[in-house]
C-alpha cells in the first residue's frame, strides 16, 4: 500500500544499515527521499539508485550532522529540490568511535538532533512527524543498568530524547508531532559488535535473556510504520524488542 505518496523524507545516516533500509521502506510506500550520509558517497549512490527504480525521487544530501554549516546547507538544498519536508527520520547516531574528542557523543546525540529538528520544521506543514531513532538502553538510561562502553552514548541519547520530547509544545502548535522509536540490541548492526569486542558474550547472553533479537529489517519496519501511523499521539514511544533486562 502506498500511503506516502507527495511526501519528502529525510532520513539521517541513510547510507548503510537501518537508515538505508528505512529509506528503501519509505520509497516503496511512495515518499520522496533525501538520503543523508557523512562520508561513505557511494554507499548513499547505490540508496539512490535503489529509490529511484522504484519510482520515486532521492536527492543526496553529505552532511556531518554535527557540522551546523553543512546541516544548514542541507535543509536549503531540500527546500531548493522539493520546497518542503514531511517527516524527518533521526536516525544518525554515535559515539563509541576512538578517534573523538571527550564530547563527540552529546554533540552528536543531544545538540545535532536538537539542530535537525529546529532547522526541519520551518519547512514542515500541519501533519509533519519527526521520528527519533534510539536504543533500549538509551531510552530506559537512570532505570536499567548500561554497559560500561555504552555509558556515554546511552547518557547523551536520553539527554537528545528528552530534549526533542521538550519541544513537544511548539511542535503540537505547528501541526507536527514527535515518535520515539527504541529498540533493543539490532542483530548484526555495528554497535552491538563494538560492546561484543568488549565483552566477548555479550550479544549471545542478551539473545538469551530476550528470547531473540530484533533484525535491522524488523527495526526498519517499525520505524517506517512510526512515520505513517496516525493512532501514534505525539510523545508515543514504540518499542521493538524485549524491554526487560
Amino acid at each position: 500500500m502506498l500511503d506516502l505518496i507527495g511526501k519528502v523524507a529525510l532520513v539521517t545516516g541513510a547510507s548503510r544499515g537501518i537508515g538505508a533500509a528505512v529509506a528503501q521502506q519509505l520509497a516503496e510506500r511512495g515518499a520522496d527521499l533525501v538520503i543523508n550520509y557523512r562520508s561513505k558517497a557511494h554507499r548513499a549512490e547505490e540508496i539512490a539508485a535503489n529509490i529511484l527504480a522504484t519510482g520515486r525521487r532521492a536527492i543526496l544530501a553529505q552532511a556531518d550532522i554535527t557540522n551546523e554549516v553543512e546541516v544548514g546547507e542541507m535543509m536549503q538544498n531540500i527546500s531548493n529540490n522539493f520546497k518542503k519536508l514531511d517527516l524527518l527520520v533521526l536516525n544518525a547516531s554515535g559515539g563509541m568511535e576512538k578517534d573523538k574528542s571527550s564530547d563527540y557523543a552529546m554533540s552528536l546525540n543531544l545538540t545535532a538532533q536538537e539542530r535537525l529538528a529546529d532547522l526541519a520544521t520551518p519547512l514542515m506543514k500541519d501533519g509533519g512527524r519527526i521520528v527519533f531513532v534510539t536504543s533500549h538502553l538509551a531510552h530506559f538510561y537512570g532505570q536499567k543498568p548500561v554497559t560500561a562502553i555504552y555509558e556515554t552514548v546511552a547518557a547523551s541519547k536520553f539527554a537528545g530524547e528528552k530534549s526533542l520530547r521538550d519541544r513537544i509544545p511548539q511542535l503540537t502548535d505547528k501541526g507536527i508531532s514527535l515518535v520515539v522509536v527504541s529498540g533493543d540490541l539490532i542483530e548484526g548492526t555495528i554497535t552491538p559488535k563494538l560492546m561484543e569486542r568488549a565483552n566477548r558474550g555479550f550479544i549471545n547472553e542478551r539473545r538469551e535473556q530476550a528470547g531473540s533479537l530484533p533484525t535491522v529489517a524488523d527495526f526498519a519496519k517499525a520505524i517506517a510504520d512510526a512515520c505513517v501511523d496516525s493512532r501514534l499521539s505525539s510523545g508515543e514511544t514504540v518499542f521493538v524488542g524485549n524491554t526487560e533486562w
